[in-house]
């Protein structure tokens, strides 16, 4: 950690934190609405909340991004979603039932439609509080980091239900979200971007040459797509997970939360492997096409232990295409337009990962688990080869590095 700036060790506190009451406040979303409703309906309506007005925001704020100060704007959205999760406690004080999800609905739209900008201006302000040959392990350490708070969470939070009611599991997540903010405001002045003047075009005109600048760069087109293959394979496994571990294995629920917690650790095994590889464009490609495999593997395990060597070995080699290829992203895309490509990017990848839950919920296909699996991992495998010895661009910009 000596090696990175100040600035960047404020976002990294930033980001940990706001993870962890993020993902404590998203099981405990879960279990009140459940406890109140009993109703999977109603769970899915708190995801479409979620995620349809998020997608439509995203769509068109690009135009904006470029023009915002980065740090002024995260440490604002962190004190919003840090009041926002005082909500649902304040309607459970109002009515027990129907003021909680009123609250847990205005929740949920609040955070969908800060998180997306959020992470397009978090993304692209990484290279500013960071040296550029640091990138690939900076963007290593902030995922492995995220994705481990992410796996300690539920344990975390299972301890507060022991402690508090349910419902005061909110006043965490706050904390949490404050404390992010006072983690940001850390980053020295040297972080803060000058602010492109408004181009003066209309909304609309400047949106389109966002998305026009993005699909010019062609090899940044490739990375996004190959990345979405990923995201497409993470939306599926959400689904697929519990009933290959619990029927087609036959397994306990302790054997299915070893197996969700195999990837999370293994991704910071990957994490730390990265320091210490060649960072190429074959070992990009390898992490991507062995991670791919790890999945298809799955079609042919026959014990939950082999399972639960697939999903670590896929968490230790995805950090090994993730991390290079958005260190590629934010070194290559141009300076001036990098907030604005970087809410595009992220567009391609939020939208890959509902399709591949429709993918695997979905019986039109008549699938089985282990076919399921099979096609997700040939999803990534076979674009990633291909990659791997059709296109140089990506390889020539590694080597000037």
């Amino acid at each position: 950690m000596k090696k990175y700036s100040k600035s960047f060790k404020a976002l990294w506190i930033g980001e940990i934190v706001s993870e962890l009451g993020s993902a404590a406040g998203g099981i405990t979303n879960g279990l009140l609405l459940y406890e109140i409703t009993g109703s999977k309906e109603w769970m899915g309506i708190l995801w479409l909340v979620y995620f349809i007005p998020s997608l439509i925001l995203q769509s068109v704020t690009a135009p904006f991004l470029n023009h915002v100060e980065k740090g002024k704007m995260i440490r604002n959205i962190q004190l919003i979603r840090s009041s926002a999760y005082l909500l649902p406690l304040i309607g459970f004080v109002i009515d027990k039932n129907i003021g909680t999800i009123i609250g847990l609905i205005a929740l949920q739209f609040i955070l969908g439609l800060m998180q997306p900008i959020y992470a397009s201006l978090s993304f692209s302000l990484l290279p500013e509080v960071c040296e550029k040959k640091d990138l690939t392990e900076a963007n290593g350490l902030l995922d492995g980091t995220i994705r481990l708070m992410s796996f300690f969470a539920p344990g975390l939070t299972s301890l507060l239900l022991l402690a508090i009611p349910m419902q005061f599991i909110y006043l965490f997540s706050c904390i949490m979200f404050g404390i992010s903010y006072i983690s940001l405001c850390q980053m020295s002045s040297s972080s803060k971007q000058t602010v492109p003047v408004w181009t003066k075009k209309l909304w609309w005109g400047e949106m389109k040459e966002g998305y026009r600048t993005f699909f010019k760069y062609k090899y940044l087109l490739r990375l996004t797509f190959l990345s979405s293959t990923v995201q497409f394979a993470v939306g599926a496994t959400t689904v697929l997970s519990i009933p290959f571990i619990r029927s087609d294995l036959n397994g306990e629920s302790w054997e299915y939360g070893i197996f969700a917690g195999a990837f999370p650790i293994g991704y910071v095994i990957g994490m730390l492997l990265l320091k210490k590889i060649p960072k190429t464009y074959v070992t990009m490609h390898l992490g991507l096409i062995g991670g791919g495999l790890s999945f298809v593997f799955l079609f042919f395990v026959k014990s939950i232990p082999a399972a639960w060597m697939c999903e670590l070995i896929g968490g230790v080699l995805f950090p090994l295409f993730n991390s290079q290829s958005a260190a590629i992203f934010q070194s290559q895309a141009p300076k001036e337009r990098l907030a604005q490509l970087s809410a595009v990017r992220l567009l391609f990848l939020r939208v890959t990962m509902p399709i591949g839950i429709v993918f695997a919920s979905t019986s039109f296909f008549d699938l089985s688990t282990r076919q399921a699996y099979g096609i997700v991992g040939l999803a990534i495998v076979l674009p990633g080869l291909f990659s791997l010895f059709f296109f140089k661009t990506i390889n020539n910009i590694l080597e000037s590095e």
